[in-house]
């Protein structure tokens, strides 16, 4: 059997500000963005290329906005792979994304943690060939 992941969800607080972040400051393409009903939409980005995507889901309750930022308890909770880490960790930074350390070069490409606009950690990395 052959099996792959195709989206995770991703708690947020508006889905507006989500894909106006996600689309303006991280270049993700907007795939999708369906009216469910009142409250809820259908909202699909993924980076340029990628075959799996984030469902954008908003927050519905109090205790999925304590959970908007910190869904994986603080540790890094996506990689987003690049064939350009020094093309995007500079265009990052210039659009104000957060870095939390200094680029460094591991057994298994140069990477760097960012902190997403609610605060959910990113590692940016380009692996090696």
């Amino acid at each position: 059997m052959k099996q792959q992941l195709g989206q995770l969800a991703l708690l947020v607080k508006d889905y507006d500000e989500a894909i106006h972040y996600y689309t303006e400051v991280l270049d993700f393409e907007l795939l999708e963005d369906t009216v469910m009903s009142e409250t809820k939409r259908w909202v699909r980005i993924s980076p340029p290329g990628s075959s799996c995507h984030l469902l954008l889901a908003k927050a519905a309750n109090e205790a999925q906005e304590k959970q908007v930022g910190f869904q994986a308890g603080g540790r890094v909770f996506l990689f987003l792979y690049t064939d350009d880490f020094w093309r995007d960790y500079k265009k990052y930074t210039e659009r104000g994304v957060e870095f939390l350390r200094e680029p460094s070069k591991e057994a298994y490409g140069t990477v760097s943690v960012f902190k997403d606009l609610y605060g959910n950690l990113w590692d940016l990395i380009e692996p090696n060939s």
